[in-house]
């Protein structure tokens, strides 16, 4: 195949200003325009809002490219084109786009002429597109009320490009995927399917199915392999399309796990033809989602291999708010940093995209299932036939792209789309009209999908409480799959997170402020107050800034100043998601699932993320490796606050014994001994080791205990009875030192002559510790080894004067709280 690739740099412009510059393709036309001096970095501030003015205008991108001999049948090839856009070839209008999501192969043949030829995209201001599709619309289609650009719910793009609660509103544009010329030899390949069947007696069936557009009659040799078995077929091509199945049978295949549960073994495949070759990496294993009846509603888990898995992760956003601030190394690295913290799942919310190749083929390596919305978010949406025609062959493109990687587990519809239906005044007062429309489009990405890829795992919605059922998934947790907000959006205690039982829950947050050194890189030090307009600025969620305050008030004391709030606010995000995983865990089988929100920010932002915007860790994150842990202990209260039990959790294939000691803490740090036990947990299960009265707690202590597993795990925690502000904690005289460790890394030895809890080390050179957020007693110390993301060239070291910021810097929660 002749290719001429189209990527590089183009020539960036605006018909309705005099703005110019060069832009690389891929990429993004704020970012150009940052780059350029242009407009100021959006992502500082508040300079967002003097960047509005971007998105209001229609701006093109040219290029040229030279082509010898135009002769033949000859195509452009474009993927991620957001969103609305006329291509243009030496003028002549060739496509005409409006879906970021489809990928577009339009006949450029009778457009090109030999020598030197001209390639330009118009794009549309999505603003003014979406208001123009509105007023067409047959009647008013309200868009979420977390975005601040209107009519984002008209387009196909990313949803959240028109603000959330967490995003910045900038509603950009430009071309995110591939684009290159390509001549038609005969048949191009369109889509490589797979399907497994028979998984029985150690063997599997492999069925392959490729499918073609060919625009003459011929023969085209096709070769496929699998593993080592290699054949060619000769595939007679006629006008149209084409396709041809072949059937790999494979004898004691290699199983694909998720992490934790076992290898991901993958499989090549390999598709080839003269003039291209696709190449698939194949992971071989079966799902089911349970959905069984049972007293308490129907069960929501899911089956891999046949064994029942226990989900444990977070929801996926975008990796920036600006594609050209992507690259693969970043994304791969938040997705290393959900293993890294015992993860097995994430969700791909809706109001996003669908991620490219590389993303997939990371989660297939790494073990991560993915659960993997249909990106239609928080809206009210068109049903209108020229819209669903254009979700349908989204529908059919995205599944057969993305079908053969066995880290996608289910296809979901969308994400609060029945939700909406009550969230305004248009649809509270007509919702059965607005109802009908929304199952026109489910039915169509349900039919859609089915037709494209039969073997998907469909689930109607995110929440639902199965399918064709409308009810309030919000609150009702008997069935289904639940999104609980009650604590965050109803603002009620941790301990009511112990009020439901859900059977999966995919949705469930607390806020956080973002690390001081991401702060300090969009605010100077005046703006150092969370009342400051900067810092409400980078606060999208209403009222967020005031909860986080009023939820701290309520269990702590008030921080001592600006830094100290900052690590309060990550202390109880972690205590509020821990208090909700632990019990949810606990109650397995019956809750099959925990994936909280969120896992990665698109900016830096005050938000739910256990990761800040640059794939640091928050103390969320330190904290979920812990709490997610395979094997696990927590302490849960009874509903009477009379008796503590001590639930042991199994996620493993074999029986683990642990030996839990169990003691109490003394203000002043001083541990006493309160009971020793093994306890024995069979596979995939969770039983309660030990109940313990609350009254055995003296009440100025704390409960703490710590465990080995046979399994070689272990972990430690501690329970307060009271609140933590209730607390008459000492000072701890936390000491620290910093040694190098000869690999570029660095030992920094922590001790404690008092009790420390969630003693957090942070630094402004980015990295990675090996541990944090831990507690330590009186005489206790912890090494931690610290990995800066680059390699510094001499070893940092803790400062000990305020007059200059130390490159080290620890926190405990009694220094946090202390006046002076």
């Amino acid at each position: 195949m002749t290719i001429i690739p189209l990527t590089g740099q183009w020539h960036l412009s605006s018909p309705d200003s005099t703005h110019a510059t060069s832009m690389p393709i891929p990429g993004d036309i704020h970012t150009a325009l940052k780059t350029a001096g242009i407009i100021p970095d959006p992502y500082i501030g508040r300079n967002e809002n003097d960047v509005q003015w971007v998105a209001h205008q229609d701006w093109q991108i040219e290029r040229t490219f030279v082509i010898d001999d135009p002769d033949g049948s000859w195509y452009l090839d474009i993927t991620y084109l957001d969103t609305v856009a006329i291509v243009f070839v030496n003028d002549v209008p060739v496509l005409s786009a409006d879906n970021c999501f489809r990928r577009y192969r339009p006949d450029v043949s009778s457009a090109l002429k030999p020598g030197e030829n001209t390639v330009r995209i118009l794009f549309h201001s999505n603003i003014k597109a979406g208001a123009e599709r509105q007023a067409r619309q047959p009647f008013y289609l309200p868009f979420s009320k977390n975005c601040p650009i209107p009519d984002g719910n008209m387009l196909r793009k990313p949803q959240c490009h028109f603000g959330w609660d967490w995003n910045l509103a900038i509603s950009p544009l430009g071309l995110y995927g591939e684009i290159s010329l390509k001549r038609l030899d005969i048949a191009r390949i369109e889509h490589v399917v797979t399907e497994q069947r028979h998984h029985n007696d150690g063997s599997v069936d492999l069925h392959v199915t490729v499918s073609f557009h060919a625009d003459t009659q011929g023969v085209v040799p096709i070769h496929l392999q699998f593993d080592e078995e290699r054949l060619r077929l000769d595939c007679r091509m006629r006008p149209g399309e084409n396709s041809i199945t072949h059937v790999f049978h494979v004898e004691n295949p290699k199983l694909w796990w998720p992490a934790g549960s076992g290898e991901q073994a993958l499989y090549s495949l390999i598709v080839d033809t003269p003039s291209e070759t696709i190449t698939r990496q194949i992971g071989l294993r079966t799902v089911e989602l349970l959905t069984d009846k049972d007293e308490a509603g129907s069960r929501f888990a899911f089956r891999i291999n046949g064994r029942e898995i226990f989900c444990r992760g977070a929801n996926w956003i975008p990796a920036d708010a600006l594609f050209s601030l992507t690259r693969p190394e970043k994304t791969e690295d938040l997705l290393q940093s959900a293993v890294d913290a015992n993860m097995n799942m994430i969700r791909i919310w809706g109001g996003g995209f669908y991620e490219d190749e590389h993303f997939y083929d990371t989660c297939d390596r790494l073990g991560l299932m993915v659960w993997q919305d249909f990106q239609f978010a928080c809206n009210i949406y068109p049903s209108t036939p020229d819209f669903l025609e254009n979700v349908e062959h989204e529908v059919d493109y995205q599944t057969k792209r993305l079908i053969s990687h066995p880290s996608i587990v289910l296809w979901c519809g969308d994400n609060e789309l029945v939700g909406a239906l009550l969230w305004y005044e248009e649809t509270r007062n007509n919702r059965d009209r607005y109802l009908v429309s929304y199952d026109r489009l489910n039915h169509t990405i349900e039919r859609a999908m089915k037709k494209a890829v039969p073997q998907a795992i469909w689930w109607p919605s995110s929440p639902a409480s199965g399918y064709l059922d409308y009810g309030d998934a919000w609150h009702a947790d008997g069935s289904g799959d639940m999104h609980f907000w009650s604590v965050w959006h109803e603002n009620k205690p941790f301990e009511h997170y112990r009020d439901v039982k859900p059977r999966f829950c995919s949705e469930f947050g607390f806020q956080s402020y973002t690390s001081l050194p991401v702060i300090q890189t969009y605010a100077e030090d005046k703006d150092l107050n969370i009342a400051s307009p900067v810092m409400e600025h980078h606060q999208r969620n209403v009222g967020g800034n005031e909860r986080i305050a009023a939820t701290m008030f309520r269990n702590f004391r008030f921080p001592k100043d600006f830094a100290n709030f900052v690590y309060l606010s990550q202390v109880q995000q972690g205590i509020a998601i821990k208090t909700a995983v632990d019990y949810w865990r606990s109650l397995k089988p019956h809750c099959m699932g925990a994936l909280y929100w969120q896992l990665n920010d698109t900016w830096p932002v005050a938000s739910w993320a256990s990761l800040d915007y640059g794939g640091g860790w928050k103390v969320l994150h330190y904290m979920a490796r812990r709490f997610f842990q395979p094997v696990a202990v927590a302490a849960i209260p009874s509903d009477d606050g009379k008796e503590i039990r001590f639930s042991l959790v199994n996620d493993t294939l074999e029986d683990v014994t642990v030996t839990l000691n169990i003691s109490t803490l003394s203000l002043r740090g001083e541990r006493r001994s309160l009971r020793r036990i093994d306890a024995v947990c069979s596979p995939d299960a969770a039983v309660t080791a030990l109940t313990i009265p609350a009254d055995t707690i003296p009440r100025d202590s704390l409960l703490s205990w710590n465990f080995t597993a046979s399994n070689g795990s272990g972990g430690e925690g501690h329970h307060v009875m009271d609140s933590y502000k209730a607390l008459e904690l000492l000072p701890a005289s936390l000491e620290m030192s910093v040694s190098p460790s000869g690999d570029g890394s660095f030992d920094i030895l922590v001790q404690s002559a008092g009790l420390a809890l969630f003693v957090l080390i942070e630094s402004e050179t980015p990295g990675r510790y090996s541990d944090n957020a831990f507690d330590l007693a009186a005489g206790e110390n912890r090494k931690v080894r610290f990995t800066p993301s680059v390699p510094a060239a001499s070893p940092p070291e803790a400062a000990s004067s305020q007059d200059s910021p130390p490159v080290f810097r620890i926190y405990d929660l009694q220094s946090c709280q202390s006046a002076g």
